[in-house]
């Protein structure tokens, strides 16, 4: 019930309270028969009045849920965060029925009209751009939605603070995407971004430091477990074997094996060390090809754990 409504009920019982002998906090209002009744006597003092509810009844709270009239969810990744309405493309009227061919025209119009009204500004149209770039780049990568989100939130705030100007979309959208992977804990490296948008690498990492300064963002560092599951997924690998590369990159953590290393060579090594342990035998040149690193790399990781960690392979 709004304010509005209620001041009105207040004003309405105050007037009932000179025609009825009935006291004030007593006269009650039942929304759903539209009546101002008396709690104490149960007389019903006036009735027929509007109903301010739905017209819709709903008896469980999914029911209500399904029937509630609200519109989608404000989201980031849209330039407009999803507040204009957008006149449908499949030319039929409210009955499910093809428009006449002068009507469709007519709508056609219509819908340039309103696309063009929509994005007026330099700065919407700079974020329609941006946020066409960030659906592109996120299907392809497969980010899921808070990454996404979180990407659109960072990129909004370098446009408010002119951090974009003099810069390309694509550089700025990219590290924006690779600042969201990381505080989400999403493994995508910056080489795999920077190999899906036209900016190169060198400039997707000069905009990712200037991200994290200007917006002075605390980006979390990158944990080499993180890149296991997707790694042995694409490898088929089973859960025995991501467990126990898990085991063995936190046993490399306590004795500071990890730092100052690449956490996907890290990862494609512990996960070349567990497939020896557990017999499901994968080459270092398949590992290095999923994880995205050279297979000198992945054996000179290899090398280095299982020297510092006094691992006992199997045939070695």
């Amino acid at each position: 019930m709004s304010k509005e409504f209620e001041q009105k009920g207040e004003k309405k019982s105050e007037e009932l309270l000179f025609s009825s002998s009935c006291p004030p906090e007593d006269i009650v209002f039942d929304a759903e028969r539209g009546e101002y009744i008396c709690a104490s006597t149960g007389e019903v003092l006036e009735s027929r009045l509007v109903s301010q509810g739905p017209e819709w009844r709903a008896f469980t709270p999914e029911e209500k849920e399904k029937r509630s009239r609200v519109g989608g969810p404000l989201s980031p990744t849209v330039h407009d965060r999803g507040l204009a309405t957008v006149i449908d493309w499949r030319d039929r009227d409210a009955s499910g029925k093809k428009l006449e061919p002068k009507k469709r025209l007519e709508f056609l119009r219509y819908r340039k009209w309103q696309i063009r009204s929509r994005i007026q500004s330099s700065y919407d149209r700079n974020l329609a751009q941006a946020m066409n770039e960030l659906e592109k780049i996120s299907n392809i990568l497969r980010l899921n939605k808070a990454v996404k989100e979180e990407a659109a939130i960072i990129y909004r705030k370098a446009v408010e603070r002119g951090l974009v100007r003099g810069r390309s979309i694509e550089s700025v959208v990219a590290a924006a995407v690779y600042v969201a992977c990381r505080l989400k804990h999403f493994p995508r490296t910056l080489d795999e971004i920077a190999y899906y948008t036209k900016a190169n690498r060198k400039e997707i990492a000069r905009c990712y430091r200037l991200l994290v300064r200007e917006l002075q963002i605390k980006v979390p560092l990158a944990n080499p477990i993180d890149y296991i599951s997707r790694m042995a997924s694409l490898l088929d690998l089973s859960g025995k074997v991501m467990k126990t590369a898990a085991e063995i990159l936190q046993k490399a953590r306590e004795k500071a094996i990890t730092a100052g290393k690449d956490p996907a060579g890290l990862a494609a090594a512990a996960i070349y060390i567990a497939t020896l342990l557990e017999g499901e035998k994968k080459t270092q040149k398949e590992i290095a090809a999923v994880a995205g690193v050279t297979e000198v790399t992945v054996r000179n990781r290899y090398k280095e754990i299982v020297s510092q960690l006094k691992l006992d392979i199997p045939g070695e």
